[in-house]
């Protein structure tokens, strides 16, 4: 192991020169490498985001809503990169053809055993500060969706089986089941 690269801070640079299939993040300098998603982790990816983009369209709505893998460049610098699962971004000003420059409205991660440390903490920070205004943790294996607003410095449980408000469009909610 080279000592002075693993003191070094990495950028999105190294996550570009990754070996093709080889999917990264990037938080503050640190790559962390991904687990390829498996298929019930798949079906809520697509499940939810049908129902969004439905919805969406339903209001002739701006949002455009994006699935992994996904950039989202977080900051402006090079040392934060990521791909949520699902992003939803109002601001057709943040999206070049590289992904999304800055933060998301609306972040949703589906929880798998390699990714539970970084979505219920990581990455719950770097969205937080970065500016997301509403993220949601679904859990499979608890069956729970936790959903944080930022906006209104508030976080609430839900079980599947629950209807999930969604903070940033009234009147609309999701059964995660």
């Amino acid at each position: 192991m080279d000592i002075a690269r693993e003191l070094e801070a990495y950028t999105i640079e190294d996550i570009y020169a990754l070996p093709d299939g080889e999917r990264a993040e990037l938080i503050d300098g640190k790559i962390y490498y991904m687990a390829p998603p498996n298929r019930r982790h798949q079906d809520i990816i697509f499940s939810l985001s049908r129902k969004i983009a439905d919805y969406i369209e339903s209001k002739n709505g701006g949002c455009k809503v994006y699935l992994a893998p996904f950039a989202v460049f977080l900051n402006e610098d090079d040392r934060n990169y990521v791909e949520p699962d699902i992003s939803i971004i109002c601001d057709s000003n943040k999206l070049n053809d590289k992904g999304c420059i800055g933060a998301p409205d609306w972040v949703i991660e589906i929880v798998s055993p390699s990714s539970r440390k970084m979505d219920y903490y990581k990455k719950l920070f770097k969205y937080r500060t970065a500016g997301v205004r509403e993220y949601w943790v679904v859990d499979p294996d608890k069956k729970i969706v936790t959903v944080y607003e930022f906006e209104h410095d508030n976080m609430e449980e839900y079980s599947f089986d629950e209807d999930v408000p969604v903070g940033i469009y009234e009147g609309f909610s999701i059964n995660v089941q």
